[in-house]
């Protein structure tokens, strides 16, 4: 495993993360928008707690990802982790808004593209999530494209999610992706998820079996070098706990047409397909959601164990 040097300026990393870094103990960074934004209350702090455990159980050091008070903060304390749950206020900060926040002095939750950005700037090399921002359907028209891609082709980290969010065009998705040079694995499978369902219907070149097959293939990249690109790993929710996809099929296209016949555009979209889902599945598509983030946050924690490992 490589060298790491001291923590980046403007950075404030916990004690415990700081310390499980300096001895180059396995770290698994999380994000806080599930909590903040995802989940709704009292829930969310249960499941945030849950996360953290999880990581715990697999013998890592769990790094929620948060801006608090204008400050970046890698591992967040027992009433840091219930801000977050509980100020409704609280933003939510990609990659492009931190700068201004930072600025401002201002709160808010991290997405994807912020988390993975501030978790590698700490040295963490493992991040467990849901689900990746894509490109939007109708982007031919839209040009809607998550931030999420790009920030991902020039960040050295590992991802492990359930595929994209399935309101996004996927095949277009993993088009950008390889055309941006971002590896794509997935794990027990040569299928690509499909965040609610184990199987978007599209193939991936790649799979690995187990943790240290991924952690290997992290190695590689580094012995590679080339450009600072994530390595995705792709890691479907188990059949019996996805969302059935003949009720998947059904309310996604009730709910596109919903938001075109409501003129839902932009940033809207996405809270309002998930929402939509959420309404019309009778809470299944938030519960296969869970199943996924457990999920792919135990094998996070995996792959950081055994990368902690690697010479």
């Amino acid at each position: 495993m490589s060298t790491r040097g001291a923590v980046p300026a403007g950075l404030t990393l916990s004690d415990e993360v700081a310390d499980a870094l300096a001895r180059h103990a396995p770290v698994v960074a999380l994000e806080s928008t599930i909590i903040a934004h995802g989940l709704p209350r009292p829930r969310n702090l249960q499941v945030a707690r849950e996360l953290e455990e999880i990581v715990r159980a697999a013998g890592a050091v769990p790094a929620t990802v948060a801006v608090l008070d204008g400050v970046p903060r890698v591992g967040l304390d027992k009433d840091q982790v219930e801000r977050v749950a509980q100020d409704q206020d609280l933003r939510k900060l990609g990659f492009r808004d931190l700068a201004p926040a930072l600025a401002a002095g201002a709160s808010g939750a991290t997405t994807v593209s912020g988390t993975a950005f501030l978790a590698a700037r700490a040295g963490i090399r493992v991040f467990g999530t849901g689900g990746l921002g894509g490109v939007h359907r109708g982007w031919t028209t839209v040009q809607d494209e998550s931030a999420d891609l790009g920030l991902l082709a020039r960040t050295r980290i590992t991802v492990v999610c359930a595929g994209v969010k399935s309101i996004l065009d996927v095949p277009a998705t993993l088009q950008r992706l390889e055309t941006l040079g971002v590896g794509v694995i997935g794990y027990g499978t040569d299928r690509f998820p499909g965040f609610y369902l184990s199987d978007s219907g599209e193939p991936v070149d790649w799979t690995a079996g187990t943790p240290d097959e991924v952690a290997r293939v992290m190695r590689a990249q580094d012995v590679l070098g080339g450009h600072e690109s994530a390595l995705i790993v792709a890691n479907p929710v188990a059949r019996e706990q996805q969302l059935d996809p003949g009720l998947h099929d059904r309310v996604l296209a009730d709910a596109l047409a919903a938001a075109d016949r409501e003129r839902i555009t932009g940033q809207a979209i996405t809270p309002f397909l998930l929402g939509y889902l959420t309404e019309h599945t009778g809470g299944a598509s938030l519960e296969a959601n869970l199943a996924a983030v457990r999920g792919n946050v135990a094998l996070a924690a995996g792959i950081a164990v055994q990368w902690s490992r690697q010479p």
